[in-house]
């Protein structure tokens, strides 16, 4: 008998294996991208503002390209365009790090990069959460899930950390590491073993482009699901004000900024290798909700600390509840959807999660100039907390929901 626990035998299947450290390779150049970034413009102006524009930056090319996204992904080879677009960011840092050498770029060529970044992700990561469901069996979907989810903590504890330290050594280094980084993912992902399965060859019709939303649109439970946490990471995100806390109310440098954007990654990671060993399975609908509503009461206590070690405690906390909503939330949508739809729902679902994360970022930078940074983020942790409590009325059967549902068979071509 096979004594070997459910992740670990996942370990056995070698195009998981190249997927997993290919989202290790290309999270861990993001997030050390984005603590450069960060400090670098805050450093540069001064302005909240200015690291709010960062998120619009990424957000707008995700909001441009959602419809084609979805049927690029259903259509392309997926390993192949995640690959292209991780050689692609590769070489926008790579030009980045040459351009802060030199002298030769400045803030506007900063948000350019941050937007070609922007873009390669709206293409790569709807097109990784349609691939992954092809590379495991079914039922392991929620432990893949699980592991491809600590995958992107360990990247965002990394990441932030060696981003910060590094840049002290000079500002074009965190870059040309994370040039580095993405251009191994892009191996990794090109070197995955797959035949995918049959795409639509037909014509590219307006209705076949928003299906992934008339989908969405008629399950309740999706529909739910997105928007739940569509509207509470937008709210109670403050990843954006982190270089403000760390530098004029912590007063810990960019050192401590790593420390800081590494905590919520720190608890998703320990959260997501616990759920990868012992996978939820009764009352993830309300237990989702519930995750949310922790998620909300970190984001208050960490916006009132003054004391860095309370702060640190209230950010890993965070990354528990978050864990916890994003692997239910990502098992629901996923086994809800046919195969030969994923990417289309894929690529709305990723534009409602760019919404939340980089909108969230220039919403919470507008706000903390309206505000001030403490004030913002008190407004988003509770505009959180009444979000979930709004939801669990509006979606009872997502709070009703007991398991998760069974992978639907595809569709006869």
């Amino acid at each position: 008998m096979d004594t070997a626990t459910p992740a670990l035998r996942l370990g056995r299947h070698p195009a998981f294996v190249r997927f997993w450290l290919s989202r290790v390779g290309s999270a861990l150049a993001f997030q050390m991208t984005g603590v450069a970034v960060g400090w670098l413009i805050y450093d540069l102006t001064g302005s909240a503002l200015a690291l709010g524009l960062v998120g619009l930056a990424q957000f707008l090319p995700m909001l441009a390209l959602t419809l084609v996204v979805g049927h690029v992904a259903d259509t392309f080879n997926r390993k192949r365009v995640v690959a292209v677009c991780q050689a692609i960011a590769a070489l926008t840092l790579a030009l980045v790090a040459t351009g802060l050498l030199t002298g030769t770029i400045g803030v506007a060529g900063i948000y350019a990069a941050v937007a070609v970044i922007g873009a390669t992700r709206a293409f790569e990561h709807p097109t990784l959460s349609a691939l992954l469901p092809s590379l495991v069996p079914g039922e392991a979907l929620p432990r893949a899930l699980a592991l491809s989810t600590s995958a992107l903590e360990i990247a965002t504890i990394a990441g932030p950390a060696v981003g910060g330290l590094v840049y002290g050594l000079g500002r074009e280094v965190p870059f040309a590491a994370a040039a580095l980084c993405y251009a191994l993912a892009a191996s990794a992902m090109a070197s995955i073993a797959f035949t995918p399965a049959p795409r639509r060859t037909g014509p590219v019709t307006l209705a076949f482009l928003l299906s992934g939303l008339t989908f969405i649109r008629r399950h309740p439970v999706v529909l739910g699901s997105i928007s739940l946490d569509l509207f509470a990471v937008l709210l109670g995100g403050v990843t954006a004000l982190l270089p403000i806390f760390a530098r004029d109310i912590l007063h810990v440098g960019s050192t401590g900024l790593g420390v800081l954007r590494a905590a919520p990654a720190l608890g998703a990671l320990l959260m997501s290798l616990t759920l990868a060993h012992v996978p939820l399975s009764r009352r993830v609908g309300l237990k989702m909700f519930v995750a949310v509503m922790v998620f909300g009461l970190a984001t208050v206590v960490f916006t009132v600390s003054q004391n860095f070690y309370l702060s640190f405690v209230a950010l890993f906390v965070l990354g528990v509840a978050d864990t916890v909503s994003v692997v239910i939330r990502s098992s629901l949508v996923q086994l809800s959807t046919p195969d030969e739809m994923r990417g289309r729902v894929s690529a709305v679902n990723s534009l409602f999660i760019g919404t939340s994360n980089q909108l969230g970022e220039f919403e919470s930078g507008v706000t903390a100039a309206l505000l001030g940074a403490v004030g913002a983020g008190l407004a988003g942790g509770i505009g959180t907390l009444l979000v979930a409590l709004l939801w669990m009325r509006l979606f009872p059967e997502l709070r009703h929901m007991d398991g998760f549902p069974r992978r639907p068979e595809p569709a006869q071509q």
